[in-house]
């Protein structure tokens, strides 16, 4: 599921504040990086299963790997977990709608936050 039109979207970030700012919000990068794109998890284990909301950005200058980088932020997305397959983000997957205005708040506080010093 794509959460479009958050404003997200508009905002380019200074690598280091967006991990601080990601992970205030529950969202890591942990090992999910290369030199040029970046992905932001948080992981939602409830009773309907395990679901993942994602923000990726990719370095529009600078190098992620030297944590000197500018990254331009994409649309979010809502996906569920299936072993050993991976994550679904279709249109046919069941999202509760509890989880998806519980995400929209984050993304939203996110946005208000990054858009301080983007």
């Amino acid at each position: 599921m794509k959460f479009e039109n958050t404003g997200i979207e508009k905002f380019q970030a200074d690598l280091n504040r967006l991990d601080e700012v990601m992970e205030d919000h529950g969202l890591i990068r942990a090992g999910q990086w290369d030199y040029e794109r970046v992905t932001y998890d948080r992981k939602f284990e409830i009773r309907e299963g395990v679901y993942y909301l994602r923000i990726q950005g990719y370095a529009v200058e600078g190098d992620v790997d030297t944590f000197k980088a500018t990254i331009q932020l994409m649309t979010p997305l809502l996906g569920k977990h299936y072993y050993p397959h991976g994550v679904e983000y279709g249109e046919d997957e069941y999202f509760p709608t509890s989880l998806v205005n519980h995400c929209k708040k984050i993304i939203e506080d996110v946005t208000n936050e990054i858009s301080k010093f983007a």
